[in-house]
């Protein structure tokens, strides 16, 4: 197995691959990201957001309050952001996505730490992942 890019796990990875892309919902999911990136000003929105975030969080853990103002201005732009079904389209495949990278990546990761492929017991009792609710 030193040379895991040939033979067994390379085939298996990209079976795994092949039964990614060819779930229903995979096709959905990258029509969404598609449509949300072609649109110039959606992103330029989006980027605002995770600046202005990103900056409220610098505030707070560094013991700054942010001003009222400031917050209220921000929710209403992600509000009206959240309101765009494109946006909402984009931010629901992101998690979706996430959510089978992070099963993959679990499993994948206990089995080798156990040495054998995982039970769903050795998963916390679930192995539908994080986005499932039962988490």
């Amino acid at each position: 197995m030193t040379n895991a890019g040939n033979g067994a796990v390379l085939r298996k990875t990209l079976e795994l691959c092949e039964a990614i892309v060819s779930q229903p919902d995979f096709a959905t999911m990258r029509k969404d990201l598609d449509a949300f990136m072609a649109d110039e000003s959606l992103k330029a929105r989006y980027q605002e957001l995770a600046e202005q975030s990103s900056s409220l969080q610098h505030q707070h853990q560094h013991g700054v309050p942010p001003d009222s103002e400031e917050v209220s201005a921000f929710e209403q732009k992600r509000d009206a952001f959240l309101g765009n079904p494109l946006a909402r389209g984009f931010l629901d495949a992101q998690q979706s996505m996430q959510d089978v990278r992070e099963t993959v990546t679990r499993y994948v990761t206990r089995t080798f730490e156990l040495g054998r492929v995982p039970t769903e017991e050795d998963l916390g009792g679930c192995g539908c992942g994080s986005g499932c609710g039962c988490h």
